[in-house]
């Protein structure tokens, strides 16, 4: 949990800082990077760290992660530009995917599926608990301190984790492992790296930094289309490939990858939409508006924990069935709210979507982790992790333009979200007239980016309901 928490807490921590480290080093246009390098690094390296940690061991794999992150804190901490800031958080990213998908195949392994619902809704309780005290705690660190102390707070965490870890975590002997240690697929590594970095770059940076149809758009989509025929081709041919043909030939697998690739999609317009929402159309600064988001995070956990009582008596799939299907209708609740409205009904909405998602989210990776041996584990438990980042970084970018085409049309082609949202920041300089103009626009594209969450969720529920079995396979022998 320690450890997770270095991950939970970066990134949110870094968000109330971001004026202070411009303001510092300077670099406004490409300070969205601060957060676009750290999530690349995380996602494209989750394969890679679990075909090491089914190769490896998960421990190594684990001290490696937060030795590499807390490098990189100390380095963040040291930056004497924006550049030398985005370098540092990507190498800090390169830790956090050891972290994120290391943690949870650990949970697997240690904990028998009775109890893991228990110990995976404490996992989610850290991401909970870091919602909401990263930004507060940014905060703090900025306003009496340093934004620099926001990287140096990561070291004691890591190095009390790191005690812990070598202390007392054993990795029991597995006769499923194989006498002969395997070869790394280093070349396999390498090609799925530079994949994901080119597609995600494209996904990031697309409609922001050039428009969708420019030569760098497309360049990184042919680029990233001609890596992915290569890698495709290196992995057919590996002996000990870094995704193995078996993660999309078997249904679980692949239909947990396909539905939690959705539901990165549809969590983005809660996370990425929903404080503009609060902050331009109800009025509320950012700590309220943070607040309206954070209630999702307390129901979550609570609803994941109590999970095994639904799964246990109807199967993995149902369970999760039940759960997408009511986010699906919570989300098209969205669009039905009265305009401007009072802050509770959001509020109201984000508490029951928490409980629906974390009786869909949880039964899916218990089922899948349940469904394969210790030496397949932590390459299934890093696949759906992948695909979900994947999802989130897709949704970022066609959410974000769905949003724009709402607003162009409404306001006649002036201005993004961005921009509006900063227009209605200083409330002096427009007329009431224009103001509610300009609210009411808000409000409609972030009603279509909800429409668009919905129908995410209801891609992951025919997912469900036509790819995967009507049973998860669990084996009774998980050594």
């Amino acid at each position: 949990m320690l450890g997770m928490a270095l991950a939970a807490l970066d990134s949110t921590i870094i968000s109330t800082a971001v004026p202070q480290i411009v303001g510092d080093l300077g670099g406004f246009s490409v300070f969205s990077w601060l957060f676009s390098g750290y999530l690349l690094a995380v996602t494209v390296t989750l394969p890679v760290y679990g075909k090491l940690s089914d190769t490896l061991g998960r421990k190594p794999v684990l001290i490696a992660g937060i030795i590499l992150f807390l490098t990189g804190s100390v380095l963040c901490a040291t930056a004497w530009n924006m550049a030398a800031l985005i370098a540092f958080r990507i190498v800090q990213g390169l830790g956090g995917g050891a972290i994120q998908g290391t943690v949870q195949t650990i949970a697997a392994d240690l904990y028998p599926l009775k109890e893991r619902p228990k110990i995976q809704a404490k996992l989610s309780t850290v991401w909970a608990v870091s919602a909401v005290a990263g930004p507060a705690l940014g905060g703090l660190l900025v306003t009496y301190t340093d934004w620099r102390w926001i990287f140096l707070i990561n070291v004691p965490i890591g190095l009390v984790a790191l005690l812990l870890i070598s202390r007392h975590l054993t990795e029991p002997s597995r006769t499923t492992r194989p006498a002969a240690r395997p070869r790394i697929d280093w070349p396999g590594a390498l090609a799925v790296f530079a994949t994901g970095t080119l597609l995600l770059t494209a996904l990031v940076q697309g409609g922001v930094a050039w428009p969708w149809l420019s030569a760098p758009s497309l360049a990184l989509f042919a680029g990233s289309a001609a890596l992915a025929a290569t890698t495709v081709w290196i992995e057919r041919r590996a002996a000990e490939p870094i995704i193995p043909g078996w993660v999309w030939r078997r249904r679980t697998i692949s239909a947990v990858n396909l539905a939690l690739g959705a539901l990165g999609l549809l969590m983005v317009a809660p996370t990425v939409f929903l404080p503009t929402y609060a902050q331009s159309v109800l009025g509320l600064g950012p700590t309220a508006a943070g607040f309206v988001l954070s209630v999702m995070t307390l129901s979550w956990p609570v609803s994941a924990a109590l999970s095994n009582r639904v799964y246990n008596r109807i199967g993995f799939r149902n369970t999760a069935i039940i759960g997408i299907a009511s986010a699906m209708l919570i989300l098209l609740a969205f669009p039905l709210l009265p305009f401007p409205g009072e802050p509770w009904q959001p509020a109201l909405i984000m508490l029951l979507l928490g409980a629906a998602l974390g009786l869909f989210q949880l039964p899916l990776i218990i089922g899948v982790q349940s469904s394969v041996g210790w030496s397949e584990r932590g390459t299934a438990t890093a696949s759906i992790l992948f695909c979900r980042q994947v999802g989130q970084s897709i949704g970022a970018a066609l959410f974000g333009a769905v949003a724009n085409a709402t607003l162009a049309s409404r306001l006649g082609g002036a201005g993004d979200l961005d921009s509006v949202s900063h227009a209605l920041q200083d409330p002096a300089a427009l007329t009431a007239s224009a103001a509610d103009g300009l609210r009411r626009a808000v409000a409609a594209a972030v009603d279509h980016v909800y429409l668009g969450a919905a129908a995410a969720a209801a891609l992951a529920l025919l997912v469900l309901l036509f790819v995967a079995p009507s049973r998860f396979p669990v084996l009774t022998d998980e050594g």
